[in-house]
């Protein structure tokens, strides 16, 4: 029974009592009285407040004097019946919706006593990083940030998250400014840096996807990911069958690779170089490549390994056929032709799986106008994802050491990160979030189609910056709902009979509509989070924390990239034995 319906039930009861009371006195009174039953009752009525006081324990147990009683009570729980179960509800003040700003009070049991364990989402608003014991109060960590061009979403939501400190984190930079002006927050607080970069390779470090093979499903994982952001050019490269034995091909390839090739050749420049030696004779179905040699030598040893079983079915087509999916694979590879690209790939040192396990700023620097080398940062996201999740269940009993907060500007130049829709739904229980920041929701929309609204619901946190995009405009007034207000309506009328009449009455609203969202203050914000009210506030004041000293905005000089490569490199030789010098003149004296 629903505390309301108890509170009416014991008022009710203690209601009837009294009336029953009160109704016995009175004919208690009243049977004491001369005169007829109207003078009877006026005297009754008036004396019985004395009599109550001169007797006030006293109950009458003449038959009148209880059937009074009981009618009294009757009355009572016959206006109860009534409420209860023939009124309807009415639900004063909120006919036409619920909808209200959100106050200090509602935030409060979701914001972390300790300062540095919160995200801050506006200048009033914040929530713990960690993990709430009360479930009432709980929220998945991951946040959807949209907000216009020069709305403050590296300023506002961005750097606030970093000057925490209290996460690894993954930071995607476009322009690659956010790195030079936060490098020294990480660097002076204990935190390992890396970075990689697209804009200029010479300044990044190496990346091997192939270097996270562990096992035969790994392969695939690669292979999967290396597809879905790329394209082939071949005349039927949108069809499913010519993708599905370009799949067997670099399927075949990488297995090779793996269970062949040295570490030093296990890596995508060398698969290059299989696919530029896998030749077809279209006149001449007996034409044995170096490929298919090799191949052929490795079936000999090892006839039932992935590579082989994945390559015999790839050889199954028509050499005509052959040559076209080989076209498709050579252009969908065609940035490996850069030589920069090339040697990036070579080797690894990313470190990606080893993220949770200290404090570490990955900076993924890209370019918000060229997307040609969007597909490596995808992949790099994507493999991440699951080298973090396979390691906090395989090592660390299911969440990580560290948190990982994955603060993605500009998410949509990054690609389409595969399975990314089921991925945000399950690294939250790893210690992993999201915060995935648009200039409006058309862009997700536009990439992951579909699964686009499963990815925001996904986050129990939506901060809107400021934009005119009628579409997000509209779905954020809709997602804050409506409100009722008080309309009044006066009619005048004038002549020889007129009138003059007011009419009050209940209206609903949208509590912010979508051109009052378009037309919000640059320095206010949006915030909706899941279970509560929606929230009207300023934006976070970052210029106020007070680590802001340790970015460029606060005084500190731009980071130079180059002091994070010999950051990285002191890391990369810790617990390294020192080298004794040998004269090798001795050497040769000992011969």
């Amino acid at each position: 029974m629903k505390t309301k319906t108890k509170n009416v039930l014991i008022f009710c009861g203690i209601a009837s009592l009294f009336v029953f009371y009160l109704f016995n006195r009175v004919a208690l009174v009243f049977e004491g009285m001369p005169g007829n039953i109207l003078e009877r009752t006026n005297t009754a009525i008036d004396q019985i407040i004395p009599a109550i006081s001169k007797e006030p324990f006293m109950i009458g147990t003449s038959k009148i004097s209880l059937i009074a009683g009981f009618v009294g009570m009757a009355i009572i729980w016959l206006i109860f019946i009534y409420n209860f179960f023939g009124s309807k509800n009415f639900m004063r003040g909120i006919e036409h919706g619920s909808a209200r700003w959100g106050t200090a009070k509602d935030i409060a049991p979701l914001t972390d006593k300790e300062p540095d364990m919160n995200i801050p989402l506006s200048a009033t608003e914040q929530i713990s990083v960690r993990k709430v014991k009360n479930f009432e109060a709980d929220r998945n960590k991951n946040i959807v940030v949209v907000g216009g061009s020069g709305s403050g979403k590296t300023y506002s939501e961005i750097k606030p998250s970093l000057l925490q400190l209290h996460s690894s984190y993954v930071i995607t930079d476009p322009k690659g400014t956010i790195l030079p002006e936060s490098g020294y927050l990480f660097t002076e607080n204990g935190y390992e840096l890396r970075s990689f970069n697209t804009i200029d390779f010479t300044k990044s470090l190496h990346y091997n996807p192939l270097s996270y093979i562990k096992k035969e499903k790994d392969i695939l994982k690669v292979v999967t990911v290396l597809m879905e952001n790329t394209n082939g050019e071949g005349t039927q490269s949108g069809e499913k069958f010519w993708k599905d034995c370009e799949k067997l091909l670099y399927t075949s390839f990488i297995a090779y690779l793996w269970y062949e090739a040295p570490p030093e050749d296990q890596n995508i420049p060398t698969m290059i170089e299989m696919l530029e030696m896998c030749k077809v004779k279209e006149d001449d179905e007996d034409y044995q490549s170096p490929i298919d040699i090799m191949f052929e030598d490795l079936e000999k040893e090892k006839p039932n390994c992935l590579a082989v079983k994945q390559y015999k079915k790839f050889k199954q087509a028509a050499g005509k056929t052959l040559k076209s999916i080989l076209i498709s694979c050579a252009a969908r590879l065609a940035p490996f032709d850069i030589d920069e690209l090339r040697e990036i790939t070579l080797y690894d040192e990313l470190q990606l799986d080893e993220i949770g396990d200290r404090k570490t700023a990955f900076f993924v620097i890209m370019s918000d106008t060229d997307s040609t080398y969007s597909f490596l940062i995808a992949m790099i996201m994507y493999q991440m994802f699951n080298l973090l999740a396979e390691k906090a269940d395989n090592e660390y009993n299911g969440t990580l050491p560290f948190q990982v907060r994955c603060l993605f500007d500009e998410f949509a130049n990054i690609g389409k990160i595969p399975d990314f829709q089921h991925l945000i739904s399950t690294i939250r229980s790893r210690g992993i979030s999201c915060m995935i920041i648009l200039q409006s929701l058309t862009q997700i929309m536009s990439i992951y189609k579909d699964d686009a609204d499963t990815i925001i619901d996904c986050c129990d946190t939506f901060v809107f910056l400021g934009g005119k995009s009628t579409k997000t405009t509209k779905q954020v007034s809709e997602m804050i709902g409506k409100t009722t207000i008080d309309n009044q309506n006066i009619n005048e009328s004038r002549g020889q009979t007129g009138s003059y009449s007011i009419q009050n009455q209940n209206l609903g609203r949208d509590l912010i509509d979508a051109a009052e969202i378009g037309r919000l203050k640059r320095t206010e914000c949006l915030v909706l989070i899941s279970g509560l009210p929606p929230f009207k506030s300023k934006k976070y004041p970052t210029a106020k924390h007070r680590r802001f000293n340790y970015l460029s905005d606060g005084g500190k000089p731009l980071f130079d990239i180059r002091e994070m490569r010999e950051h990285s490199d002191e890391h990369f030789l810790d617990g390294v034995s020192a080298v004794q010098e040998v004269n090798l003149s001795e050497l040769n004296a000992l011969t």
